[in-house]
C-alpha cells in the first residue's frame, strides 16, 4: 500500500502549510461552532475577563513534514478557542506538552500561552474538529466539514507515526486510510497504547484524550501518557 507522495521541497510544503492554516481559520462552514466560538469570547471565563480570547477556528500546530502527527478532537472553549493555539491554555495541554517534553517532542512543558516560545520537534498537532464545539461534541457533519483539512494536513505532515487522542480520533484516522486505500475491512477496536500498522510506512498509536475527565479520574495518568510518546520517539527512529 502506498501513501500520498510526499511534498517536493522544505520550502513548497511550508508555504502550503500556512496557506492550510489561514484557510482553516478563515473557514466559514459550521454556523453553530462559529457561533459558539463567538459566544465564549465574549462571555468569557472570569479568570481570562482581561484576556482577548482567539475566538475562531484554530489552526495546526508545528510544522510539516514530520515523522510525528497528533490527532486531537477539538479547541477547548477556554483552551486554544481562547490562546489560538492547539492544546494551549487548559489542563490537556498541561499533560499533553509535558508528555511531549519529556520524550523530546517540544522544547519545553509550556502550556499556558501561544507566545510562550514552545517549539514542536519533530512532531505536529492537527484535530478532527478546527472549531471549539458545545459540550465537546461535534456533530457528524462539523467533522465531515473538516474532512478536507485533516486530509490536506496528513499529507502535509507525511506522518509515520499517528498519535489518536481519544476514540473519535482513532475512528476519523481509520476512516481517512480507507479513504486512500491503506486498510480495509472493519476498524479495530479503541483501546490506550494500541498500536496499528495502517500502511507499510505508517504506524497508529492510540491514547486515551488528556481531558480532565480522564486524568481527573485516573483513567489516564502520566505513566500512561508518556509510554505512549516514549513508543512514538522510539518507533522515529
Amino acid at each position: 500500500m502506498k501513501k500520498p507522495a510526499t511534498v517536493p521541497s522544505a520550502r513548497s510544503s511550508d508555504k502550503a502549510w500556512e496557506r492550510l492554516n489561514r484557510e482553516i481559520v478563515a473557514c466559514q462552514n459550521c454556523p453553530r461552532l462559529l457561533a459558539h466560538c463567538r459566544q465564549i469570547a465574549s462571555e468569557k471565563r472570569a479568570a481570562y475577563l482581561d484576556e482577548c480570547y482567539w475566538g475562531q477556528p484554530v489552526p495546526n500546530f508545528g510544522q510539516p513534514h514530520v515523522p510525528l502527527l497528533i490527532v486531537g478532537l477539538a479547541p477547548g472553549a477556554h483552551g486554544a478557542n481562547r490562546t489560538g493555539r492547539m492544546f494551549t491554555g487548559d489542563r490537556s495541554g498541561l499533560w499533553l506538552y509535558r508528555a511531549l517534553h519529556h520524550a523530546g517532542f517540544a522544547s519545553q512543558p509550556s502550556y499556558e500561552r501561544a507566545d510562550d516560545g514552545q517549539r514542536l520537534i519533530d512532531c505536529a498537532i492537527t484535530a478532527v474538529c478546527h472549531c471549539a464545539p458545545p459540550g465537546n461534541r461535534p456533530t457528524g457533519e462539523e467533522i465531515d466539514n473538516c474532512v478536507e483539512f485533516f486530509a490536506r494536513s496528513w499529507e502535509l505532515a507525511d506522518p509515520r507515526i499517528v498519535v489518536a487522542l481519544g476514540k473519535i480520533a482513532w475512528d476519523q484516522t481509520f476512516r481517512f486510510a480507507k479513504s486512500r486505500g491503506w486498510w480495509s475491512g472493519k476498524t479495530p477496536r479503541f483501546a490506550h497504547a494500541a498500536e496499528v500498522a495502517l500502511s507499510e510506512q505508517t504506524v497508529l498509536l492510540g491514547s486515551y484524550h488528556p481531558s480532565q475527565q480522564n486524568t481527573f479520574t485516573g483513567k489516564l495518568t502520566e505513566k500512561m501518557l508518556d509510554s505512549v510518546f516514549r513508543r512514538a520517539r522510539a518507533l522515529c527512529g
